[in-house]
């Protein structure tokens, strides 16, 4: 399909080989078997894991440590292609860079550092993120985990989490709990004693990505276990932030994706002897379509500049997101419509897109977060409570 728009054109060199590197891999070693791991609700972590290491897009935006060091705009491009094979592939990279490696990456100690980011860089060693919990998703201030210290210093951590990615394969878990002074973030390797993280079946959607619960049973964890540089909601925040950076270019692929398997079944499936691509109201569903998608593009690209000049904010990050997973998801509908019956199997990739960015749709943020968040930014009053 033709990049109308030409928007490609300004990435660097750099960045479209990253682009063509990730997309390659993903036409290779995902596509042939997504549609049967979305089917048979698994996703091969263990054998993805170093290859995607080796391809050097595990925390790929974090300096040292073995980490690329990339700029945003070239994290964002791996990210879309990512996302363009399936949204749990590129939900796997996000929560091993983003939520898992940045916060041992930006608020960890040496120790803490050494021990697990270079592991995690190779895929040698999976992360996951522990904020939301099953009675508290939006609202983390008033999250139920805890962590007190005891008499030895050792912190003892009691809760629970849930709905957390990675989190039954996960060798590390970066959880965020209670403590007497705030909530702090906690490293805590998933072999720990009282650590339990059950997975969560009959999922409708993101079925190619582990899904967990995770619980905390009176784990002891030494004073090493914190990490040392924030307090606060400041922490969890922030790796939204890294994450859903992330998701505003990564649904531009599932988006993509979704264009091209319709306007490729638009001009090849023939009805009252033509195919239906030539009729005038087909055309205007892809026409529509291509409008959200180039949309999309200038703002995932506009965002990455912004951050790659050190002036993106969290509010920009809730426009990214909530507009590009909206246009994202109305592209999939309208794609699944032109399809007809042949766009609800998973022979054609929209259905799985579809039930996927359902998914996206609700998490690191819910619309209606976001919403709440650029109405706070636009009138300087605060409507979440």
């Amino acid at each position: 399909m033709d990049d109308l728009l030409r928007i490609d054109d300004g990435l660097s060199e750099e960045q479209r080989l990253i682009r063509d590197t990730v997309k390659t891999f993903v036409a290779d070693r995902i596509l042939p078997h997504v549609g049967d791991w979305f089917e048979e609700a698994v996703f091969p972590a263990r054998e993805l894991g170093p290859v995607l290491g080796s391809l050097g897009v595990l925390g790929m935006h974090l300096e040292g440590y073995g980490c690329a060091g990339l700029d945003a705009v070239s994290y964002g491009v791996a990210c879309r292609e990512l996302e363009a094979g399936d949204s749990g592939l590129r939900s796997f990279v996000s929560v091993q860079g983003s939520l898992a490696m940045f916060p041992i990456w930006k608020y960890g100690s040496a120790e803490q550092k050494e021990a697990w980011l270079p592991r995690m860089a190779a895929g040698e060693a999976i992360g996951c993120f522990g904020l939301t919990e099953p009675d508290h998703g939006s609202d983390p201030a008033n999250m139920r985990t805890h962590a007190k210290q005891d008499a030895s210093g050792d912190w003892i951590l009691n809760g629970s989490k849930m709905w957390i990615t990675n989190g039954s394969i996960a060798d590390v878990a970066v959880v965020w709990a209670q403590t007497e002074d705030g909530i702090r973030g906690f490293v805590v390797p998933t072999d720990t004693p009282g650590f339990s993280a059950p997975e969560i079946h009959k999922k409708m959607s993101l079925r190619a990505s582990v899904t967990s619960s995770l619980y905390f049973d009176d784990i002891r964890l030494p004073a090493s276990a914190v990490l040392p540089g924030v307090r606060g909601l400041k922490g969890p925040l922030s790796c939204l932030s890294e994450a859903r950076f992330g998701i505003l270019w990564g649904v531009v692929g599932a988006a993509r994706a979704c264009l091209e398997a319709a306007v490729d079944y638009a001009t090849t499936r023939v009805q009252f002897g033509k195919p239906i691509g030539g009729f005038q109201l087909t055309q205007e569903k892809l026409a529509w379509m291509y409008v959200g998608l180039g949309q999309s593009q200038l703002t995932a690209l506009h965002l990455g500049r912004l951050k790659d000049a050190g002036a993106l904010t969290p509010q920009q990050v809730s426009f990214g997101k909530l507009a590009n997973v909206h246009a994202a998801l109305d592209i999939a509908r309208r794609s699944r419509s032109i399809l007809g019956g042949n766009g609800i199997t998973l022979e054609y990739p929209v259905i799985r897109h579809m039930t996927n960015l359902e998914s996206v749709l609700t998490y690191e943020g819910t619309e209606e977060i976001h919403l709440l968040t650029l109405g706070r930014a636009l009138t300087g009053l605060d409507a979440f409570h």
